[in-house]
């Protein structure tokens, strides 16, 4: 069952239990007050008809010291004729509770006799021919005689008015119950608005639309409920377009691995079985061979990159505090052989916080991209700043540079701008990828700057640790 019908149908029920509960307290209430105003009209109008009655027996000449059973019969008829408003019905007894007069209609029983005494004005309510009454009695002193006055009251107007008012409540409470349905038919539906929209959004990001968001319709906990719920849809879709990306990126490394593979090993396939199954001269079987070791060096260099990507990403550093001298010192002499570029260093003394063997692996492949890109004889300059939050590495070349739109892509893996000329220079597009990797793990990441024609500058920062560190000017 929806939960607006659940709602819909506990109110109902709350409502038909209250209106019952109310409209029957509320009757009876109203039916008890009436028929206590009757009972005590009862009583008085009893103890004036004991009054009247023994008024009357004053009034009797006085022919006999007690009063006769003729003259009581004669009184009593005289107190019944003179209810102006309504016929009035009395019975009276004697001594031995023994009626001497009774109106017509009033049935002979003496329960109610039984419990009347000198002291005691006992009453009761009872149904005669279909009527109700309200019985009285009493007792009456006149003329050393004891008798017992009984009158009928006729409360059938009270009772009628009680059932009278039960139909009406029945009735008004069906039209309130009906009324209530429909209007809380629609309060339901509207508070349950803001459910059927998540349940509709829920839906709709089960069938694979990510980017569907529940409408806000309120403000109250169940708008709550609807914004953190596209918060976490805006989050879940992140997520997924994270995941796709990163498989689109899987499958976008394993296809260029595949082709980079292809590339060398079938120049190396082709020239080794030209070495096979013929015989060259000297020239060409050295020619062939030097393709051959060209081809393998670049492979062992692609290897071996991809498995220090490999070991990045499921390794931990060892971090620890090495100065920016000792890393400068040992990229200056690495490259020492190299005559074809001119390298300036210029750096500041410091301590830095870091793993010195990755960090030296980022400056080699910065410097080794660097002199790609470079023409022999080209400045390269070596640069390292202390700065507030950490100490910057910059490596910057006067070569080719790279267009604005390719800045973005050349961290992914096998992404090589001039492909030709990378190949020619045992490139295969992983050294910054690599990089990417080994500054993540320093919390940094790569700021390259870039013009067409005019040189590239590439820089990292490693952020310091809560200590400061001396810094000491060093330009060389």
């Amino acid at each position: 069952m929806k939960f607006s019908l659940k709602l819909l149908l506990w109110t109902i029920i709350v409502m038909a239990i209250a209106l019952g509960f109310s409209g029957f307290y509320f009757v009876n209430y109203v039916f008890e007050t009436s028929l206590a105003r009757e009972t005590r009209q009862a009583l008085d109008e009893n103890s004036i008809l004991c009054f009247a009655f023994e008024t009357a027996a004053l009034n009797v000449p006085a022919k006999y010291d007690v009063l006769q059973d003729n003259t009581v019969e004669q009184i009593a008829a005289n107190l019944e004729r003179s209810g102006q408003y309504t016929s009035r019905m009395l019975r009276l007894s004697d001594e031995e509770k023994n009626a001497l007069y009774a109106s017509d209609g009033f049935e002979p029983d003496g329960v109610l006799l039984a419990q009347t005494d000198q002291v005691t004005k006992a009453y009761r309510t009872i149904r005669l021919n279909g009527h109700y009454y309200i019985q009285t009695g009493s007792v009456v002193n006149a003329l050393d005689r004891v008798l017992y006055l009984e009158t009928l009251r006729d409360v059938s107007e009270v009772f009628s008015e009680r059932a009278l008012g039960f139909r009406v409540y029945r009735r008004v409470t069906v039209v309130m119950l009906v009324l209530g349905t429909v209007i809380m038919h629609l309060i339901a539906s509207w508070l349950t608005k803001p459910i059927r929209l998540l349940t509709r959004a829920t839906k709709r990001m089960a069938e694979g639309d990510y980017g569907y968001r529940a409408k806000m319709v309120s403000s109250d906990e169940l708008g709550q409920l609807t914004l953190d719920f596209n918060q976490m849809a805006e989050a879940l879709e992140e997520n997924i377009n994270k995941l796709e990306d990163e498989i689109q990126a899987k499958e976008d490394f394993v296809g260029a691995f595949a082709h980079e593979l292809k590339t060398p090993l079938t120049a190396i396939i082709g020239y080794a079985d030209m070495l096979r199954s013929r015989k060259l001269d000297e020239e060409k079987s050295f020619l062939s061979a030097n393709y051959i070791y060209t081809e393998g060096k670049r492979l062992e260099a692609m290897s071996i990159r991809l498995l220090d990507i490999m070991v990045t990403r499921h390794g931990q550093a060892q971090f620890q505090e090495v100065t920016a001298e000792s890393m400068f010192l040992y990229i200056k002499d690495m490259f020492r052989t190299n005559e074809d570029m001119k390298f300036v260093y210029s750096y500041d003394k410091a301590v830095v916080w870091a793993e010195s063997n990755l960090i030296i692996t980022v400056l080699i492949n910065l410097l080794d991209n660097a002199c790609k890109a470079s023409e022999p004889g080209t400045e390269i300059e070596v640069l390292g700043k202390k700065e507030e939050t950490g100490y910057r590495f910059t490596i910057k070349d006067h070569g080719i540079g790279m267009p604005e739109e390719e800045l973005q892509k050349i961290t992914k893996a096998f992404y090589m701008i001039d492909k030709s000329r990378s190949r020619s220079r045992n490139g295969a597009g992983l050294g910054l990828s690599l990089c990417t990797e080994i500054l993540a793990l320093h919390n940094s990441n790569l700021l390259v700057e870039s013009v067409l024609g005019e040189g590239t500058s590439v820089s990292f920062l490693l952020p310091d640790r809560e200590e400061e560190v001396s810094v000491i000017k060093s330009d060389r």
